[in-house]
């Protein structure tokens, strides 16, 4: 059976009622909704963020930061809860305008400086300590260029095959075959580069690496939208090897934890202040 035809109406209104799951926290205006300060702990460098793949990419960035002696990396994380409409509250908007998760705030600039944009925070942190960004100038270049592969790709496989597969009120064929095949195309990009280097840029690990495995490895691993099976993910061979050996990091395994208020309990570490807020 075909989809059923829907005739956009001349002029748009917004139904508040429509959206599924997060129908709730999706609105057309911007701004905050209510009054709430952020909490601001002892490190200079403050985040405001949730355990979703973009969140993640940042807290993995602090963490090899951090594992590599970086000890001016250290860092205090606050969960925001953005189905609770933690994004909405007044001052994580003065940081992100955009109210989107990671937000972060660096008290050891004068005045403090908030940066917002996962993909900007990166390279902030990585230009900031000079770890896990090439200097040479080819070599920075792809890891750039492979930087913003991942922040235009993956709204496509997120907000376009995530949603319409997993997250939609109702399954329409169109725009799932549409979105599946443009995130296979993008596994296959992955797939075929990987098959050549042992990481996004050559022999060196980068934050062009701790961009994309939050997403395109949880995807691999099954662990968003339940699709690994449709997806046939297990046939990108070269880019399950990649998956793999970035998950086995030990600061990948405590990034991932970090401002993760779901799952397994000795999985979760909600607020970050040090590294004794990680299990034993």
């Amino acid at each position: 059976m075909s989809d059923p035809v829907y005739t956009p109406p001349k002029i748009w209104q917004w139904d508040a009622s429509s959206g599924g799951k997060f129908a709730n926290i999706n609105r057309p205006e911007s701004g905050a909704t209510h009054e709430k300060a952020l909490p601001v702990g002892k490190h200079p460098l403050q985040l405001y963020s949730l355990a979703t793949p973009n969140g993640v990419k940042v807290t993995i960035l602090l963490e090899e930061l951090l594992a590599a002696g970086v000890d001016e990396a250290e860092y205090d994380a606050w969960p925001i809860n953005i189905l609770e409409g933690d994004q909405f509250g007044s001052g994580f908007v003065s940081v992100n305008p955009n109210s989107k998760i990671p937000a972060l705030v660096d008290h050891s600039q004068t005045p403090k400086l908030p940066i917002f944009e996962s993909g900007a925070i990166l390279l902030y942190l990585a230009e900031k300590f000079n770890r896990f960004i090439p200097s040479e100038i080819h070599q920075r270049t792809e890891c750039l260029s492979w930087l913003f592969w991942q922040m235009g790709s993956a709204p496509f496989l997120g907000g376009g095959f995530g949603h319409f597969y997993a997250y939609a009120p109702e399954k329409y064929e169109y725009p799932i075959n549409r979105y599946a095949m443009e995130a296979k195309r993008q596994l296959d990009v992955l797939d075929k580069h990987l098959a050549k280097h042992p990481f996004m840029v050559g022999n060196e690990y980068s934050i062009a690496d701790m961009a994309i495995w939050p997403w395109y490895g949880a995807l691999v691993q099954n662990k968003v939208y339940d699709a690994a099976e449709f997806l046939q993910v297990q046939d990108y061979k070269h880019l399950v090897r990649w998956t793999e050996e970035i998950a086995e990091r030990e600061a990948v395994k405590r990034g991932v934890m970090v401002n993760k208020t779901w799952g397994e309990e000795n999985e979760q570490v909600p607020e970050r202040h040090g590294k004794q807020d990680f299990p034993s």
